[in-house]
């Protein structure tokens, strides 16, 4: 029972941490303050999102989900440059689902590998 009540916490944090690491993406890529310091700490939401917010059972819809989000945002930068708004949203994006989409692939790897 402990432990069903301990993977509901982290998976309420990384709910949180996603939707929280989402909106942050959003309003530094509005208003253009995606400094050095941002970009680290999006990437660190990024890797809390892939430790904590992903299970086993929800890896392959969200490799694709991500796999899609990742080269549809390192595209459509190019195709939206003319609005500077957009390509830094995408931008923030990217600093976020890259890590996490990186950490669950590999976490997928080792289940893999274990059987």
């Amino acid at each position: 029972m402990v432990k069903a009540k301990q993977k509901n916490n982290s998976n309420l944090i990384g709910a949180w941490v996603f939707l929280i690491g989402v909106i942050v993406s959003v309003i530094f890529g509005l208003f253009g303050a995606i400094t050095e310091v941002v970009v680290w700490i999006l990437i660190l939401v990024g890797l809390i999102i892939g430790f904590l917010n992903i299970a086993s059972e929800e890896t392959t819809p969200f490799l694709t989900a991500g796999a899609v989000l990742i080269f549809a945002s390192a595209f459509g930068q190019g195709a939206v440059s003319v609005i500077p708004v957009f390509e830094r949203i995408l931008r923030a994006l990217l600093l976020i689902f890259v890590p996490a989409v990186i950490i669950v692939a590999i976490k997928s790897l080792f289940l893999l590998a274990k059987r």
